[in-house]
């Protein structure tokens, strides 16, 4: 039987930060730093790998307000978490497929937001869209002089 879904933003984190916890694989007790290339969630840093599984428990919907220090996110304080229910049908309501795996190859859209964490370095993301559990887009605030063209 599944347990019942977290209700509240608290509850999607803790949830997510003891699920990676639990599912961490033996024999990987050096992690690969942050500033290297990720092919496996294995080699993600803790809070990357709780932000993983935020975006695969809330399957679709919003990441608001996400704090990144020393590359890393902060779930202190806690981001908006905005859950976007369909109501005409049931596809799609679940978690990933890879919520139940201790370790996986990460999808080209995770390494890319790992990639936009390391950029940004320092700073808050104001939003990750979520589609089916991968984050697929970002919004963040950057100094004009580091706007792309």
């Amino acid at each position: 039987m599944k347990p019942t879904a977290p209700r509240t933003t608290k509850d999607l984190i803790h949830a997510a930060a003891v699920e990676t916890r639990l599912r961490k694989p033996y024999g990987n007790d050096e992690a690969i730093s942050a500033r290297h290339s990720v092919q496996r969630f294995s080699d993600l840093s803790e809070p990357r790998q709780v932000l993983v599984r935020l975006c695969q428990s809330i399957n679709w919907g919003q990441i608001q307000h996400l704090v990144v220090r020393k590359a890393d996110p902060v779930f202190s304080p806690p981001p908006i978490v905005l859950v976007d229910i369909k109501l005409d049908t049931h596809d799609g309501q679940g978690p990933r497929p890879e919520f139940e795996l201790a370790d996986f190859v990460l999808c080209d859209e995770v390494c890319r937001l790992m990639a936009q964490l390391n950029e940004i370095d320092e700073g808050t993301i104001d939003r990750i869209e979520v589609r089916a559990g991968i984050a697929r887009r970002i919004m963040y605030n950057c100094p004009l002089t580091t706007v792309r063209r």
